[in-house]
């Protein structure tokens, strides 16, 4: 991986896994994230978690965002976990986001997962906890 400054602008991968090809949150993501001077990689419908790694790793991003609408979010998000640090990818921020019961929030963060975010939560909420927990990475 290359060395990630201060100064670069927050990469950001959106990533929707698996069978849900509901997009248009991801999408409205990817223009917020454009808009708030991030550099946005979109994966596309249906990647699966190795290829969520391998985006990854071969853009260099800060942090992965995943979209899953489609309840299964419980075994998707931790196989991007593992796929991310099969390649040994460590400093980047993992969220994840969708119709997800708040029942698994906790064992999706004990899974690796940073942080999950559900319906409603505002644009400049999800801004604002990428930008604050890229920012804490980099003085890692």
């Amino acid at each position: 991986m290359k060395q990630k400054t201060a100064s670069r602008s927050i990469k950001i991968l959106v990533a929707k896994l698996g069978l849900d090809g509901h997009d248009r949150g991801a999408l409205v993501l990817c223009r917020a994230f454009r808009d708030a001077g991030m550099e946005v990689i979109y994966s596309g419908l249906f990647a699966t978690p190795d290829r969520i790694a391998q985006i990854a790793e071969d853009e260099d991003v800060d942090a992965v965002a995943m979209s899953l609408l489609n309840g299964a979010h419980g075994t998707l998000f931790p196989r991007v976990v593992k796929a991310l640090k099969k390649k040994g990818i460590k400093d980047v921020l993992i969220v994840g986001g969708g119709v997800i019961p708040e029942i698994d929030h906790k064992d999706l963060i004990k899974a690796g997962v940073d942080h999950v975010f559900g319906p409603g939560t505002s644009l400049p909420t999800i801004i604002e906890h990428i930008t604050t927990g890229v920012s804490k990475l980099r003085k890692i």
